[in-house]
């Protein structure tokens, strides 16, 4: 211990002391105070951005794609970023290049990494690359998603824009489509070139050839090249391959598709633990999604009509859902009933055997018997996926689109 004997001497250590400590707290609090004032000005960002997807029906009209020489219609739409973008926030660009995509097209999935790329070669050249997703989600059936395990709705887009890693604005025009409207996409991608006037001088295809490593955009970039030097561009209008625009009148369409699938008969086969056993060795063809689920499980009950959706999505590719009740035997009426209800019009099946444990290792001798229960499994028995409990659907068409019998472009 130190001896002060001198009072005066204690009071300046004590008072030199408590400076020191009032230095530090303030140190930290402003320190704090930075922190929460940054925090607050982020909740203020994201606050502003108030909006709310809410697509409607469009009355069906004739579309006009843009023409050379016509001007760029000017627009004021949502971005993933959560800020909105209009025309006039690239006023500073040379050349504007607006390319109407989409999530769910693969063809519009095969030119993303083409996109990319020529947004970060321009980047410094006065370029400014806009991306918008032209399709109304009304208008999309889950029969056109089976190489996506994203729709179009601004929801999704936020996710591929995260799961892509995007260099450039991603907007939405779903709701009204009137953006869309006023410049004509036929297809996804379909790509709009105009000069410091905003004067439209190209448009069409980014390039010849879908399938992704075999070119690099070469007409996108010719036509930027071309506006970048004020010359002219040889060929300004080109054909563009791609998926058809989902317009908002298209609504009937889907209406009448999902009536033809609510009128499919749907059955359920009394099945042996043998006849279970074949189903989970999987020889055909196809990758196999199974789902154990019973009537009076509440979680199975909830979940169920999307492993409908998922068939209806990849069903038309080499892919297949199949469904086992582990209800009892006596309850296969009541099992029906529900399958009906979801119009479930896959292959069902119900286990002739009450023995559960039977069941459970017919299935998977991995599984400890909770419901619900789903597996993926590969031609020849291999489960590449399981999981017990509520899936993560986001999860599990990512790993269905992703496994290299599927994929995301053809």
């Amino acid at each position: 211990m130190i001896k002060i004997k001198n009072i005066n001497t204690f009071i300046k250590l004590l008072f030199i002391f408590l400076i020191g400590v009032l230095a530090v707290e303030c140190k930290s609090d402003t320190k704090n105070s930075q922190e929460v004032t940054e925090h607050n000005e982020q909740a203020q960002v994201l606050d502003t951005f108030a909006f709310s997807s809410n697509p409607v029906k469009v009355p069906e009209q004739e579309v006009h794609t843009l023409e050379i020489g016509n001007k760029a219609p000017d627009f004021n739409l949502p971005g993933t970023d959560g800020k909105y973008h209009s025309l006039s926030d690239y006023d500073s660009a040379k050349v504007l290049a607006v390319i109407f995509t989409c999530n769910h097209c693969p063809t519009a999935q095969a030119y993303e990494e083409r996109i990319k790329s020529i947004t970060s070669d321009y980047k410094d050249k006065s370029v400014q690359v806009i991306a918008i997703s032209p399709n109304s989600p009304l208008g999309l059936l889950p029969e056109e998603l089976g190489y996506s395990d994203l729709g179009d709705t601004y929801e999704d887009m936020v996710i591929r824009d995260k799961d892509m890693d995007f260099n450039f604005p991603y907007l939405y025009d779903g709701d009204n489509q009137k953006v869309s409207l006023a410049y004509g996409p036929a297809a996804t991608p379909h790509t709009f070139v105009f000069d410091e006037e905003r004067t439209l001088q190209y448009v069409g295809r980014i390039d010849d050839t879908e399938k992704p490593g075999t070119t690099n955009g070469e007409d996108l970039r010719n036509a930027l090249d071309k506006v970048l030097a004020d010359e002219e561009i040889e060929e300004p209008v080109t054909k563009t391959f791609g998926c058809s625009t989902k317009w908002g009148w298209k609504t009937k369409n889907r209406e009448k598709i999902d009536a033809e699938w609510a009128e499919r008969e749907v059955t359920l086969k009394e099945s042996s633990t043998d006849e279970i056993k074949e189903l989970i060795a999987n020889d055909s063809e196809k990758l196999r999604l199974i789902n154990v689920w019973a009537t009076w499980c509440a979680p199975c009950r909830i979940e169920y009509p999307e492993f409908v959706t998922i068939q209806r999505m990849f069903g038309a590719r080499d892919f297949e859902f199949v469904s086992i009740s582990a209800d009892k035997l006596s309850k296969k009426e009541s099992a029906l009933d529900f399958l009906e209800s979801t119009n479930s019009a896959v292959e069902n099946h119900i286990a002739v055997n009450d023995d559960k444990y039977a069941l459970i290792e017919a299935i998977d001798s991995e599984w400890n018997g909770a419901l619900p229960y789903t597996m993926l499994i590969e031609p020849g028995g291999s489960v590449v996926w399981r999981y017990q409990g509520e899936v993560d659907f986001l999860e599990l068409k990512k790993t269905i689109v992703e496994h290299p019998m599927m994929g995301r472009v053809y």
